[in-house]
C-alpha cells in the first residue's frame, strides 16, 4: 500500500510553570498516510453519540505514538478512534473546533 499523504502526528506534553499553572507544548511530526473515506456506518453511528467523524488514514503501527491530534492540510483534527490491523493502523478523526 503506498502512503502518498502527508500527516502531522501532534504530541502534547504538559509541563508547570512555579505557580503550578499548566503549560503545554505542542510537538508535531510529519509521516506518510494512506487517506480513506469515513464509512457510512461509522459515520452515522458515530452521530448518534454526537461525533462528527471527518477524515480517516491508514499508517504503518510502529509510526503511531497514541497521539490524540494530528494536522492534515492545515486543519487540526482529533482521533477519536484507532484501530490497529496488524502493521498498519487505522485512525478516525474529528475536527478540533477553537483552540483544541
Amino acid at each position: 500500500m503506498r502512503h502518498n499523504d502527508i500527516l502531522k502526528l501532534i504530541k502534547t506534553d504538559t509541563t508547570y510553570d512555579e505557580l503550578g499553572n499548566p503549560i503545554k507544548t505542542k510537538t508535531p511530526r510529519t509521516v506518510f498516510v494512506n487517506k480513506m473515506s469515513v464509512g457510512l456506518k461509522e459515520f452515522y453511528e458515530a452521530s448518534a453519540k454526537g461525533m462528527k467523524p471527518e477524515q480517516q488514514f491508514a499508517l504503518h503501527a510502529f509510526e503511531y505514538d497514541g497521539e490524540k491530534l494530528v494536522e492534515y492540510k492545515g486543519v487540526t483534527y482529533k482521533v477519536t478512534r484507532v484501530s490497529e490491523k496488524g502493521e498498519r493502523v487505522q485512525i478516525v478523526c474529528e475536527r478540533v473546533i477553537g483552540d483544541g
